[in-house]
């Protein structure tokens, strides 16, 4: 079994707080073909990235707990960087002046809320291949 092929069947972590828009991304993704592994907070987003394989992440910018996604991006330099070139932020904060220090700075890509579903997967497909 290749690599990719093995990769492709890894699930995408979701990190998400709002419980709608949570079932929303994981719906869109799994319909896809895309496995998902959920997390409310980032700190249950760090907990599962600290034992399990993903093959990509979907974060919004802003969770409760203490640790967002600027906090996700940064624990994944420090300790997967092969998982950095496939984070992608959702946020419905665009505009204040953290997140766009952010985006800047980490250079992942960003689908601003509210979204339509295939602006999600374009971003999703580009980042992480499709799923196999």
């Amino acid at each position: 079994m290749s690599s990719a092929v093995s990769e492709a069947r890894l699930p995408i972590l979701v990190i998400e707080d709002e419980p709608s828009v949570l079932s929303f991304v994981r719906t869109a993704l799994e319909r896809t073909g895309y496995p998902v592994v959920a997390a409310n907070t980032g700190v249950d987003a760090l907990k599962l990235l600290e034992g399990g394989k993903f093959v990509g992440i979907v974060s919004d910018m802003r969770t409760p707990g203490g640790i967002d996604g600027s906090d996700v991006h940064d624990w994944l330099a420090a300790h997967r960087p092969e998982l950095v070139p496939r984070l992608i932020f959702i946020t419905g904060d665009i505009v204040n002046e953290e997140t766009a220090a952010t985006l800047r700075r980490t250079g992942a890509p960003c689908v601003e809320k509210p979204f339509r579903i295939s602006q999600l997967l374009d971003v999703v497909r580009k980042v992480v291949g499709t799923p196999q």
